[in-house]
């Protein structure tokens, strides 16, 4: 008999995405829980990156959307990229419903592993200066160009989760993401 209360953790270890959707399409709402834990600060990003205002209203109604088409969901596939597909789209949607072209400002975290020193505060504004100037130039590209860089850089995704959060085969990311790329140093020429 299946007991959901029982289906999160197997063993003492976390479970699988694939092993968390195929729980929640048996009707375990924690499993489900658990997804939308794993996931919820980069589908925020990506809402982010592409619609940049009402996050939260997006991601909530992505996941929503998505929980109702899990049975759509192809096994064996990452739920990751399938997710922030439902959030871009779901985003797409709102920004051109409001009738407006939101202008991104993403945040950008300096990762920096433990034990090394703290910047100097003049190392720390030519940082942040950088970053902004990096960020206009990104807002001035086009959808295409602002999300392939997004997915790749700022969100870190491989070419393969890129490829199917876009809805596009991964040579198409290498090669769009190398003409963004260029695209995005002209800008950053054009500010220098």
């Amino acid at each position: 008999m299946y007991e959901p209360e029982q289906v999160t953790f197997v063993e003492g270890r976390p479970l699988e995405d694939a092993e968390l959707v195929e729980a929640a399409r048996r009707g375990d709402a924690r499993a489900y829980e658990e997804l939308v834990r794993r996931y919820q600060d980069v589908a925020a990003r990506t809402a982010y990156l592409v619609a940049g205002a009402d996050v939260e209203d997006i991601v909530q109604e992505a996941f929503v959307k998505a929980y109702r088409a899990l049975d759509r969901f192809r096994a064996g596939s990452p739920f990751r990229p399938w997710i922030l597909r439902i959030v871009a789209n779901e985003a797409r949607n709102r920004r051109r419903a409001a009738g407006r072209r939101a202008r991104l400002e993403l945040r950008v975290e300096a990762d920096r592993p433990s034990g090394d020193a703290a910047p100097s505060p003049e190392a720390t504004v030519v940082e942040e200066d950088e970053r902004r100037m990096v960020l206009k130039a990104v807002n001035r590209l086009r959808d295409e160009d602002r999300l392939v860089i997004g997915y790749r850089f700022f969100l870190e995704l491989s070419e393969r989760e890129t490829a199917e959060a876009l809805g596009i085969r991964p040579g198409t990311v290498k090669s769009r993401t190398s003409r963004s790329l260029a695209r995005l140093r002209k800008e950053l020429e054009r500010d220098a």
